[in-house]
């Protein structure tokens, strides 16, 4: 049994200093729900052996809020479609049994949509879905099959 959870970024300025997508911060109301959840994941004792992250600025910013995550930063997690992201589940080493994606929509819902066979009800800022899959290796994960175990979102958390 192997376990994916994924952590939308938290929520983000319209608009970066530079003008480039990549570039956007968080807002006040990302930095809270960034540390609401980091919060939310400690009280659940949620723990991962890997942690891949996007290095968009808002996904850094996430991950420092959170804190207590040592992520290595990917960038084809990135604007990642579907695809991409199950090609980076597949491709983790077997000795994961536990992985934490952090990124960002559509790519996050859709996966998790897709892994589940279940509809994925809107997965806003700072959500974090927790999806077991009943593989052995990282490159059985495939369509369906997958239980949603846990969505939290960071509204209601206080």
């Amino acid at each position: 049994m192997k376990r994916l959870t994924l952590l939308r970024h938290a929520k983000s300025e319209r608009d970066s200093p530079t003008g480039a997508d990549f570039d956007r911060t968080l807002d006040d109301r990302g930095r809270a729900d960034a540390a609401r959840m980091g919060q939310k994941i400690r009280d659940l004792n949620l723990t991962f052996d890997l942690v891949l992250a996007s290095p968009a600025q808002r996904v850094v910013e996430t991950v420092e809020g959170v804190a207590g995550l040592s992520p290595r930063f990917d960038p084809r997690i990135y604007e990642a479609s579907t695809e991409a992201l199950l090609g980076i589940v597949r491709s983790t080493d077997d000795q994961v049994g536990s992985l934490l994606l952090v990124g960002h929509n559509p790519g996050f819902e859709q996966l998790a949509a897709r892994l589940t066979d279940t509809e994925v009800d809107k997965m806003p800022t700072a959500a974090l879905a927790e999806i077991e899959l009943p593989v052995d290796h990282w490159r059985d994960v495939g369509e369906s099959g997958g239980q949603l175990v846990r969505f939290v979102r960071p509204k209601g958390l206080d």
